[in-house]
């Protein structure tokens, strides 16, 4: 079965945007100081990827524009309209945790879960993420969308490696 990986940034009071919605706190703490290449090889074992409506559109208007991002990946899209799929690009209608489930049993390489809120935290209550790849980003947003909510079920996770730089902390745990 294929991996399910959280892999997201959020502030170090658990906000992964802000009351608005924008990300464009989500930097270290130098402006001139390169941040480490996580990313590369995080999603050299991945070829899926699902996010929410919301994420989607800050992806297509703010954050890449004029290019889909994740053009080497499959993604799903989680929202309620009705909107035209590609092979690599689909929209989809489905509960968060059906999809993944139906997704998790299909060859393939892993599947990462991009955002928002509203997919992540059905998928942590139904117990469905097997890795959680956390960036803590150096900043105290004081509201905005929270990351973690109430789900009513403890989680034991095992911490599979740290790294820091730029201020930002990265944090790797899965289920144990």
């Amino acid at each position: 079965m294929r991996k399910i990986t959280l892999y997201i940034a959020m502030s170090l009071d658990g906000y992964i945007a802000d009351s608005n919605g924008n990300v464009d706190w989500l930097s270290g703490q130098c402006d001139d100081i390169e941040n480490a290449d996580t990313y590369s090889a995080f999603i050299r074992d991945i070829d899926t990827v699902v996010m929410g409506w919301n994420t989607y559109y800050q992806v297509v208007t703010e954050l890449s524009p004029d290019e889909w991002a994740y053009s080497q990946l499959t993604s799903y899209i989680i929202t309620h309209r009705i909107l035209p799929s590609t092979d690599k690009l689909k929209f989809v209608q489905e509960n968060p945790c059906d999809l993944v489930q139906r997704l998790k049993r299909q060859p393939g390489q892993g599947i990462w879960i991009c955002g928002g809120a509203e997919i992540i935290h059905p998928l942590i209550q139904a117990d469905l993420i097997d890795e959680y790849y956390i960036s803590i980003i150096p900043i105290l947003l004081g509201s905005g969308i929270r990351l973690w909510k109430e789900t009513g079920n403890k989680v034991k996770l095992k911490l599979i490696r740290t790294q820091s730089y730029n201020g930002i902390t990265e944090l790797v745990y899965t289920q144990r």
